[in-house]
């Protein structure tokens, strides 16, 4: 059954924007609050991969990214200002820098293009939930409370959320002993632009991140217990000098500050109808640049079945597989951001040593470009089965075959005489039967299907020459061979571009488990 109530956010960056937008595309009706006054000007998260590049040009923020967006080449890493590696990115899998508040810009675009837009000064104060709805007390700019439902409730307020404490949930982990400094300024000297650059040494690791407006983020860590006031731009000078390449100076430094990372986790993604998502869920180290992308891909994940069972297309049971499926990516970015940050921290000459030898050998042996690049840019990361994915899961081993659990691949295919990267010409709003082949079992099935389910599916058959058309009629050749699919004749694919079944009997099955109760 449909849902009448809407659907509350709380937290206005840039998860808490990904839902909104996601959930107001597919006409749900959301509210989104955040307790602060105006949007932050500080720079905050940067990285941005290609997966969450990918689904920022799907919310049409693709003129955006051009714009503001500052394409990374390469990570080159140094020990004692040596270089030792260098790990280079090719068009998949090439990052780029985009600061938080440009980042937010383009969700808030993409939020009032879909009709809404985020209520400032308004604080949650109040949570309860019964069977039927959440009932909350909202406290406006005026200091009035407002007692009101909504269908569900999503955490995005970060690290230390409301959301999260109101429903009990343990924020598991621990803190890291150092103190670590950002700052964001102008630097002269000799340094390239087009790579981030990992500065490892016996004084300490210093990084250097360039930013699209010419200035750079400096990241470097600090003693323990050390002083907000002892940071000083004569103090970050000479950070710089004992841990960077040398011949480097620092002038009109905007922003100077100091934090402690944390690696911690909640225990549970979901209470109920209340959800957690981004740091409100897990925070790690910086290490990587995956936090901004984590957390807007737990949004991109959950705001998809949000829709359907709000719209009444598919049961409350799907929800069961938000939890599993995102923190099995948070535990896996936990893990690599604590091994980069303490592989920055080592002191011991066996230490350093190791590292540096095992860097090289991974760089000369491909083994960044195989395995740690496309991990990087967020391809690889795949589903366990469950409500949400038919199993049995496997390992990729070719990127361009299709597998439940797994991406779409994303070879480009020929459509209406363009040619596209095959997951741009698949509907978010619907799953998708992607057929292929001319057996007529998987016709018939696929038929039958899109009969049963008009307002959850759509088709689209991909030929062999990688022409992909609305129907089995057959289709004009594209005069140049692309995407050649195989080991499939029928999958089902979500509407955030993840396979959910594949062959028809496995399809039928799982269309028929996620099925509202009538």
């Amino acid at each position: 059954m449909a849902e009448k109530l809407p659907v509350l956010i709380v937290g206005g960056g840039p998860v808490g924007l990904t839902a909104a937008a996601e959930l107001a595309r597919r006409d749900v009706p959301v509210r989104l609050i955040d307790k602060a006054g105006e949007p932050s000007p500080l720079t905050k998260a940067l990285m941005v991969w290609p997966r969450t590049l990918e689904v920022f040009r799907l919310l049409g923020g693709g003129e955006h990214i051009e714009t503001y967006g500052l394409p990374v080449d390469s990570f080159r890493y140094y020990s004692e200002s040596k270089q030792i590696c260098r790990i280079a990115f090719g068009a998949e899998t090439k990052p780029s820098v985009i600061t938080q508040p440009d980042v937010e810009t383009l969700l808030r675009k993409a939020l009032a293009d879909a009709g809404g837009s985020t209520e400032w000064e308004t604080a949650l104060t109040g949570l309860r939930q019964d069977g039927d709805g959440v009932e909350v007390t909202l406290a406006g700019p005026d200091g009035r409370e407002e007692l009101t439902r909504f269908s569900y409730v999503l955490g995005t307020d970060g690290a230390t959320s409301t959301v999260r404490k109101l429903v009990g949930v343990e924020f598991q982990g621990s803190t890291y002993e150092n103190l670590f400094i950002l700052a964001d300024s102008s630097i002269e000297g000799d340094l390239q632009r087009d790579a981030v650059h990992y500065y490892c040494s016996s004084r300490g690791v210093m990084v250097l991140i360039p930013l699209y407006n010419g200035r750079f983020r400096v990241f470097t860590a600090g003693p323990p217990g050390m002083r907000p006031e002892d940071l000083t731009p004569a103090v970050l000078q000479e950070y710089l000098d004992n841990r960077g390449p040398g011949g480097l100076r620092l002038h009109d430094i905007d922003w100077l500050t100091t934090f402690s990372i944390h690696a911690r986790h909640a225990e549970k993604f979901q209470v109920g109808r209340v959800f957690l998502a981004g740091d409100s869920a897990h925070v790690h180290s910086p290490a990587g640049g995956q936090g901004l992308n984590t957390g807007v891909t737990d949004a991109h994940n959950l705001a998809w079945k949000l829709a359907l069972v709000h719209r009444g297309l598919a049961s409350p049971q799907l929800f069961d597989s938000y939890g599993k499926e995102r923190a099995s990516v948070a535990s896996a970015v936990v893990k690599q951001a604590q091994a980069q940050t303490k592989a920055w921290m080592f002191k011991k000459r066996w230490q350093t040593t190791s590292r540096d030898i095992a860097a090289g050998l991974a760089g000369r042996f491909g083994l960044f470009d195989r395995y740690y690049s496309p991990w990087l840019a967020g391809l690889t990361n795949h589903y366990p089965a469950g409500t949400a994915v038919a199993g049995p899961v496997e390992k990729r081993t070719r990127k361009t075959k299709v597998l439940s659990g797994h991406l779409l691949p994303n070879d480009p295919v020929r459509f209406e005489n363009t040619t596209a990267p095959l997951r741009a010409l698949v509907p978010t709003d619907r799953y998708t039967l992607l057929a292929h082949g001319t057996d007529p079992i998987t016709q018939a099935t696929a038929r039958a299907l899109l009969a049963e389910h008009r307002e959850l599916l759509t088709l689209r058959v991909v030929h062999a020459d990688g022409t992909l058309t609305e129907d089995f009629a057959p289709a004009a050749s594209a005069g140049e061979k692309l995407w050649h699919p195989k080991g499939f004749t029928l999958a089902l694919v979500r509407p955030d571009h993840y396979v959910a079944a594949v062959d028809p009997a496995a399809v039928r099955t799982h269309l028929t488990s996620i099925l509202p109760t009538r």
